[in-house]
């Protein structure tokens, strides 16, 4: 069998599904969600409202932000990762009396800052038509809990009377979110023949998450000059809400106990004619730098080191299933077949998702968070999740504590 041809290889790609990075990868076909109560249109965004069970309105508001993807928010996969998961998040909410505003965006890559503007509206338009002075409850999932974590400190910057009792993050990354170095850059080696992928890590929300980021497939990792603006535009409305209670959960261990993913491990190894060569790795540590060897058509091979940078793949946390994600969509490419022994990695790590330590080093990322003083974090109250599971998974673990805390 010949080698496929770059113009194959180019229609094969785009006649693929896109490879996206997000926790709930529209892969398979979801049932439609029901139909909202009410449905806004807001700037930059929509929001989709149901009502609690027995009301006839907004009475006892709960808001929940979309999180992370490339496109628009999808009512329909929204609805699906919050209630069609290991607990039905929604139903719940709607049989104690809450109300429930699911807040979506026109473009989930699209800058935080931006997005904020949304939810923002979604939060005027609740209390304009809020029956009684419930205090209401606003937060969001992964991104999502940084759009309203900005949204409420900057409305209280400009003396905006919110009424938010609650604000909650579920797994968002407060200190830093991370996709494998050896993941950008093949998504970036890539570029000249499908840049849908390489589009989505520089988009502006990605480059405000992640942790280290790189550009171009030989770029050195770093912190993206777009994060270190949105952490300064953060900073100057105070950093978090100061009037509601701040919470948050992880979908990782407080114990400090890891994924048991290893270092410098081959995740993604190429064996298609097309693609043959390519080795995608997990965060190198020690004296072997090597993150990823790539290789795409051409003879050439070009390769990708990352030096004094932790084993973060292992650390407690949401794991996603990045390498998995990418290998089911060569998978399907003639010429670009691979292996794939590893699936996951660590996305938001259990430290960044209860904002009490960076994850600069080894020692803060695997930080035994349940010995800490709970002062330490910069949220009021947490929860960790008693195992590393996927992250944004809907468990009962996590959400009886956070219905435990509604405001009254």
């Amino acid at each position: 069998m010949s080698e496929p041809t770059e113009r194959e290889i180019t229609d094969g790609l785009k006649a693929a599904e896109p490879i996206v990075l997000a926790a709930f990868p529209s892969t398979e076909q979801v049932a439609p969600a029901p139909n909202p109560d009410d449905t806004w249109p807001l700037p930059g965004g929509t929001a989709w409202v149901y009502y609690g069970e027995g009301n006839q309105g907004i009475v006892r508001p709960v808001l929940m932000a979309d999180g992370f993807n490339s496109g628009p928010s999808s009512l329909d996969d929204l609805w699906a990762g919050l209630e069609g998961s290991a607990y039905p998040l929604i139903s719940e909410l709607r049989r104690r009396g809450r109300d429930v505003v699911l807040i979506g965006f026109d473009e989930r890559s699209a800058s935080i800052l931006d997005n904020a503007q949304a939810a923002m509206a979604a939060i005027h338009r609740t209390l304009a038509e809020r029956l009684g002075n419930t205090r209401l409850m606003v937060g969001g999932f992964s991104m999502g809990g940084l759009v309203t974590r900005y949204a409420l400190a900057r409305m209280e910057t400009e003396r905006i009377d919110h009424q938010v009792g609650v604000y909650f993050s579920y797994d968002s990354p407060h200190n830093g979110a991370y996709i494998p170095l050896s993941l950008q850059a093949f998504a970036h080696y890539i570029r000249k023949l499908d840049s849908r992928f390489s589009d989505q890590m520089n988009s502006p929300a990605a480059q405000q998450l992640l942790w280290r980021h790189i550009e171009n497939w030989s770029d050195k990792p770093g912190v993206s000059p777009l994060r270190t603006e949105f952490l300064d535009e953060l900073q100057k409305v105070g950093g978090w809400p100061r009037i509601p209670r701040i919470i948050a959960v992880a979908n990782g261990t407080g114990t400090g106990v890891g994924n048991g993913i290893k270092p410098g491990t081959t995740a993604v190894k190429g064996k298609g004619l097309g693609i043959v060569g390519t080795d995608l790795r997990t965060m190198p540590t020690g004296s072997d730098t090597l993150a990823a060897t790539l290789r795409f058509i051409t003879p050439q091979k070009n390769e990708v080191r990352a030096e004094r940078l932790p084993d973060i793949d292992g650390a407690p946390g949401g794991t996603l299933e990045s390498f998995q994600i990418l290998a089911d969509v060569l998978n399907k490419v003639i010429g670009l077949g691979v292996d794939n022994p590893i699936k996951d990695h660590c996305f938001v790590p259990a430290v960044s998702a209860v904002a009490i330590r960076d994850l600069d080093t080894h020692e803060e990322l695997y930080a035994d968070i349940d010995s800490l003083p709970p002062e330490e974090a910069q949220v009021d109250d947490f929860l960790c999740a008693s195992q590393n599971e996927r992250h944004t998974a809907v468990t009962e673990e996590l959400c009886t504590w956070l219905l435990d805390r509604l405001p009254d």
